[in-house]
């Protein structure tokens, strides 16, 4: 989706993942992981779109291959879940369902560019993901890796901060706080 939709569909979305008030989804955890905290993302303004941003408590449970993103006010009230699986994914919030072939769709869809969701279960952990190439970053950048045309800075993992960075236009960074 380009142009007035995607805009629509973001002036729709960022709100509802900001402010809503209805608790979505059920709290049943896939296997494997769990990690939560709080996350910003924020896409830089390009030449057909404007600066966006979001900023949330996450649970991310499961693996990259089946699991669930929760998005959370800061009273802990759900206000987005992404639920995935091998074959779609599953946008679910205030305003219902929205379902996608794949996790990289829902968030192109949701954020006007694609996330590396799956890699955020290794990245958040201060690795790289194993199932894509990475180089390790030299000084004078800081501590981590580059992987997937982002440079991942793992520098303060020891106290739960991670950010990641991709300087492709449009440029993308997000900020992540894990809770111990």
């Amino acid at each position: 989706m380009r142009g007035p939709g995607r805009r629509a569909l973001l002036a729709c979305l960022l709100p509802t993942l900001l402010a809503a008030c209805a608790t979505v989804g059920d709290d049943t955890a896939p296997d494997g992981a769990s990690i939560s905290g709080r996350l910003s993302v924020r896409v830089e303004a390009s030449s057909t779109s404007a600066a966006r941003s979001v900023s949330a408590g996450f649970d991310l449970q499961g693996t990259p291959a089946s699991g669930r993103l929760n998005l959370s006010n800061p009273l802990g009230t759900v206000l987005a879940q992404a639920r995935w699986s091998p074959r779609h994914a599953q946008l679910t919030t205030s305003e219902g369902e929205k379902s996608f072939p794949d996790l990289d769709s829902l968030t192109q869809e949701m954020l006007g560019e694609r996330l590396p969701v799956a890699a955020l279960f290794d990245w958040l952990r201060g690795r790289p993901w194993l199932e894509a190439p990475s180089e390790a970053t030299t000084p004078p950048a800081p501590a981590g890796f580059r992987q997937l045309g982002w440079t991942v800075d793992t520098s303060r993992i020891a106290d739960g901060w991670l950010v990641a960075q991709r300087s492709q236009a449009p440029a993308v960074t997000v900020k992540a706080r894990v809770e111990p």
